[in-house]
């Protein structure tokens, strides 16, 4: 089956000569999570805003739900709902109206049970006939996810969804994501917090200076691009690393209590049995040791930086 979107040698030069997309490509299964991760300018709204029909590609395709979206604009603007980072909404609408008045854009029949069933889902049922104004921020986000998929889309499409909410807003809306999922609408996020789509996603796609870098199944991207992390802790502590353990490049942490040791996950030997050797060589003894795998965070930093293989 053909994937849901996809995006064939996508270009953008603005006027002036800026190349805002250069050469993406880029396939979206149908009911995925995808994590668009990049720094500030490196083309994500551009890359959205051109798929949504908003920016006009300079060349390229894009096809959502098989048909162009230029020469079948309609039909593809019909299959996607769009939640912007920013809060524009009618303050002094009420939450159900404002829904089925964004139903009505799309020239979808009336149809209030099917809005009832989206401010349940999203919790905002209690809030229908709440004025806008009388929301907090995290509630005026819902209702901008309500809008959105007001007329049925296939694609949802989420810039910064948690942007200016607090983390407990936050990780409430990361279970909604996850209810939509399930659903079978298919779901691209733009973050700039990083453990939302490590929470979230299914694939992360990473885009810098117009161009994707790399699109992988997060698990894999965190098993083949990570480093697991070993933290020796002491039962007396140190202030320098003895002579014998010079070739591990050990770093001591926690005041001298602990001694930290990076290794690499894809290598044939991590060499951690003959460092715990060599630990008891040199005389120190352990009260407790754990690893930790590198976050995504740390992975994606490393790519932007090129420094991840």
């Amino acid at each position: 089956m053909a994937p849901i979107v996809q995006v064939k040698d996508l270009r953008k030069t603005y006027d002036g000569g800026f190349q805002a997309l250069k050469g993406v490509n880029l396939d979206i299964e149908e009911g995925e999570i995808i994590a668009l991760l990049g720094p500030n300018g490196a083309g994500k709204t551009t890359l959205i805003s051109t798929i949504c029909g908003i920016t006009m590609p300079t060349s390229g395709s894009v096809t959502v739900g098989g048909h162009d979206i230029i020469s079948g604009f309609r039909q593809t603007r019909s299959m996607i709902g769009l939640v912007p980072q920013e809060l524009s909404l009618d303050a002094f609408e009420t939450v159900f109206n404002a829904v089925r008045y964004s139903r009505g854009l799309f020239g979808k029949p009336r149809n209030d049970a099917y809005i009832e069933d989206i401010l349940k889902q999203l919790g905002l049922a209690d809030k229908r006939d709440t004025k806008i104004m009388a929301l907090s921020g995290g509630m005026k986000r819902r209702v901008l996810i309500a809008k959105a998929l007001s007329h049925e889309p296939r694609v949802l499409f989420l810039d910064e969804p948690t942007a200016g909410v607090d983390v407990e807003l936050r990780k409430d809306m990361w279970n909604v994501v996850d209810d939509l999922r399930k659903t079978g609408v298919t779901i691209i996020l733009t973050t700039h917090y990083i453990e939302e789509a490590e929470a979230m996603a299914d694939r992360i796609a990473v885009i810098d200076g117009g161009q994707i870098m790399l699109v992988q199944r997060k698990d894999e991207l965190m098993q083949h691009m990570g480093q697991k992390e070993l933290r020796i802790h002491l039962a007396s502590p140190v202030t320098e690393i003895p002579a014998g353990l010079d070739r591990y490049d050990l770093e001591i942490v926690l005041d001298g209590n602990a001694l930290r040791y990076v290794y690499d996950t894809r290598a044939d030997r991590t060499g951690i049995t003959a460092l715990l050797n060599d630990l008891n060589a040199v005389g120190l003894q352990l009260a407790d040791i754990e690893t930790r795998q590198s976050s995504l965070e740390e992975i994606f930093v490393g790519l932007v930086k090129g420094d991840a293989a």
